[in-house]
């Protein structure tokens, strides 16, 4: 089990997801952030090595406006050696990576041009990770996307975007549920129809299920992932204060953490906290879980 935190280090002073606004677009200011971008993600690496952080997410800023039509620079030969080198840090240390693509990546829409916009940005996420040097384990999570007045077609719209997608973008590929519209057993579905692993995001189960407990749930999604894949990735967030709300908590409640980890043992799988206050909450949950030997076998791998 490692235990990762999304995108942000708040105790480093730096961003990997600096970008800048289209209408100033030019080729040395790319560069330039590019650079500054990756700087700043080995040191998060760093970070996280030195303190048994071994998931991360990285932004999807990282390299801004990859996949717009504005963007004709070769970033990907430019930087090759850097990502390269950033990619053996995370080999080195055992760290597990992924991405999560904005909420506009829409592969089940109706509009062809909204799908076509969406593939050319997976298609620059799986670059990012293809040039790191990592292996399909390092996934892209996505949401299934829109309903548009028809859940069966739209899940079946899904699933054939999906078969039909590159394969280097369909070896990272994963698919979560959603606190709104596509429950796990929506994702499941589309799991039997198309293979794809499904990640389990326990926040979003805990405020929309059709009743099933969190753990039968991850165990049935687990069964999704293939040896190839890794070990299952879980999104674990907690509310913000009493009561029913979709706000995901300043910091983590480490008796509800560890509660989780107890109802779902033996399962082993990686853990993104989604809190907000980042590395500082992942923190205490390493610390919350130094004697589960889930954690301890991945602390000595």
């Amino acid at each position: 089990m490692r235990i990762g935190y999304p995108c942000i280090n708040t105790s480093i002073g730096c961003r990997s997801g600096r970008t800048f606004r289209l209408k100033s677009y030019s080729e040395e200011r790319l560069v330039s952030t590019v650079q500054g971008n990756l700087d700043c993600l080995a040191r998060i690496l760093e970070f996280n090595a030195r303190n048994n952080l071994l998931f991360f997410r990285i932004t999807s800023d990282l390299v801004p406006f990859a996949s717009h039509p504005i963007c004709r620079f070769d970033w990907q030969r430019y930087f090759r050696d850097r990502f390269a080198e950033i990619g053996r840090m995370v080999t080195r240390h055992a760290m597990r990576i992924s991405m999560h693509p904005d909420q506009f990546i829409v592969i089940n829409s109706p509009s062809e041009e909204t799908v076509e916009n969406g593939i050319r940005e997976l298609a620059y996420h799986a670059d990012v990770l293809d040039m790191m040097g990592l292996d399909r384990s390092a996934k892209i999570q996505l949401h299934v996307g829109g309903l548009y007045g028809d859940r069966r077609e739209s899940l079946s719209r899904f699933a054939r975007r999906y078969k039909a997608l590159n394969t280097d973008i369909k070896k990272r590929l994963v698919v979560e549920n959603d606190d709104r519209v596509y429950a796990v057993a929506d994702c499941l579905w589309l799991s039997e129809e198309t293979g794809i692993p499904v990640l389990f995001d326990a926040f979003h189960h805990q405020v929309h299920n059709r009743g099933e407990s969190a753990a039968e749930t991850l165990h049935l999604a687990a069964q999704t992932w293939s040896k190839a894949d890794g070990p299952p990735m879980v999104d674990y967030s907690q509310p913000a204060g009493a009561g029913f709300t979709r706000s995901h908590a300043a910091s983590i409640d480490i008796r509800r953490f560890r509660r989780f980890l107890a109802e779902t043992s033996p399962l082993d799988f990686d853990v993104m906290l989604e809190i907000k206050d980042k590395e500082r909450s992942a923190l205490k949950a390493v610390k919350a879980a130094r004697h589960d030997p889930r954690f301890a076998a991945a602390a000595s791998a």
